[in-house]
């Protein structure tokens, strides 16, 4: 695997302090944020002085009950192209449910939830795994990501889960340190536990990132500083293996530039500590190893993963190849586990049974926040408009109204729901939000059902007045 260095993610917000930082030997940018043909020039400059530039998707969905969308894929290799990238990054991860697979509506969540570490869920992965690593032009790299809430039933531990999944398809695991103490915080999982079972030598790099914890709760929030349990866990890891790459992740709240180059500094400071343990020396500079956390001397890649029973036996033996038809039915029980759960938390459904009702509810907050925050980014003239009571207004009309579409159709749908409603009070903020609906709504393709043509025609009569 090609050695990356030092790294930090890319956002417009701070590509100017980036440029100027030392010792940035690579950088990961959103890939859905980026255009190939319309690179940002920062982004150009960047790759003109030979750094590296990975793209990182948040939208793909693989651990989702259906086959990756072929769109999708194709887009993800059209910008690994465009940035000659060595990798593209994904998450384990489901962000949509429903559809015809499961004869329920098509929901979104906006936002990565995990997937049941189940035999199931583990099929359906690897099978999608392999499906997006035939589309792309380069290796794949999977990263695991951190979760409010666990599911119930579960067969096998995060580090069993991802053994697995690497075994089974060759694909490349992006390690998120912060994630591994998410879980910790919210599943009670142990990082060490999971760094023991993982396949290091199939690590491609490592996400560093901050965050916050309210009620017992800790919420990844990528918008605030690393904490110190978080480098201790990266020094843990260094002290297993040599991570070819480690990335600083910051998407909100960016302090400014001389504080990120202190957090990168932390970062190689834990790394340089994680090599010390692994010589038998003191952590010294950190000292921020995690109680109970395993010897450098225990295998860092063992020959199967413990389960109660002894070795887990890999996933299939003697049943067949896994992107047999037999996948079929599993991908139905995924998909409808998957909408239930989903509804639950966007549309106000029940809450399945087994589920802890109290973080389903810490979750739904969760992704009414982040749904709002990225409508205020995708539409900022909303927020204008609306001034103090964007927020609000926003998360109510969110309440039991799930995102069935992208963010800028959710922007539209909100507005046309405020005007419906007679909203802003504010009669000068309330034609402000009609013009702006109208310039953005534009046409859309005519129904072949005579009432949808006459509902959609009196909504804009009535949304002009």
């Amino acid at each position: 695997m090609e050695r990356l260095g030092t790294g930090i993610g890319w956002r417009p917000e701070i590509a100017d302090a980036v440029e100027r930082m030392p010792g940035i030997d690579w950088v990961e940018v959103v890939a859905e944020n980026v255009c190939p043909g319309h690179l940002p020039a920062s982004l150009r400059r960047l790759r003109e002085r030979g750094v590296t530039v990975v793209p990182h998707g948040v939208s793909l969905g693989l651990g989702g009950a259906e086959r990756p969308d072929p769109d999708q894929l194709t887009a993800l290799a059209e910008r690994a192209r465009a940035l000659d990238a060595p990798l593209v990054t994904e998450h384990i991860a489901f962000v949509r449910a429903g559809g015809p697979l499961t004869a329920t509506p098509r929901l979104e969540a906006g936002h990565l939830l995990p997937v049941p570490r189940t035999r199931d869920a583990l099929d359906v992965l690897c099978e999608n795994v392999r499906v997006a690593q035939d589309a792309l032009p380069v290796p794949l790299a999977v990263e695991n990501i951190a979760a409010l809430f666990s599911w119930p039933g579960e067969e096998m531990t995060e580090g069993q889960f991802l053994y697995e999944l690497a075994d089974r398809t060759g694909v490349r695991l992006l390690i998120d340190v912060a994630n591994l103490h998410t879980n910790h915080v919210n599943r009670g999982e142990d990082p060490a536990k999971a760094l023991a079972e993982l396949p290091l030598e199939a690590i491609a790099y490592v996400h560093v990132a901050g965050g916050f914890e309210r009620d017992g709760v800790w919420h990844d929030s990528h918008a605030h500083p690393v904490p110190p349990p978080v480098l201790g866990i990266l020094a843990e890891l260094a002290a297993r293996v040599s991570p070819p790459g480690v990335l600083l992740e910051r998407d909100e709240n960016f302090p400014a530039p001389a504080e990120l180059e202190g957090e990168l500094e932390a970062i190689r400071a834990a790394l340089r500590a994680g090599r010390r343990l692994a010589t038998g020396e003191h952590a010294g500079e950190t000292g921020r190893v995690p109680a109970g956390a395993a010897h450098p001397a225990h295998p860092a890649h063992p020959s199967r993963p413990e389960g109660p029973d002894g070795p887990v036996p890999p996933a299939g033996a003697g049943e067949g190849p896994v992107d047999s038809p037999g996948t079929g039915p599993a991908r139905e029980r995924l998909g409808l586990a998957q909408a239930a759960l989903l509804s639950a938390l966007v549309a106000g459904t029940p809450a399945p049974e087994g589920f802890d009702r109290v973080r389903l509810r810490v979750q739904t907050r969760a992704l009414a926040a982040k749904r709002a925050g990225v409508v205020a980014k995708v539409a900022p003239e909303l927020p204008e408009i609306l001034g103090d009571g964007y927020r609000p207004a926003f998360l109510a009309y969110a309440h039991g109204r799930p995102m069935t579409g992208g963010y800028r159709q959710d922007a539209l749908d909100f507005a046309e729901r405020l005007l419906g409603d007679g909203l802003p009070v504010d009669a000068r903020a309330r034609r402000a939000l009609r013009q702006w609906w109208l310039e953005r709504s534009g046409p859309v393709p005519r129904s072949r059902r005579p009432a949808v043509r006459l509902a959609r025609a009196t909504r804009r009569v009535l949304l002009r007045r």
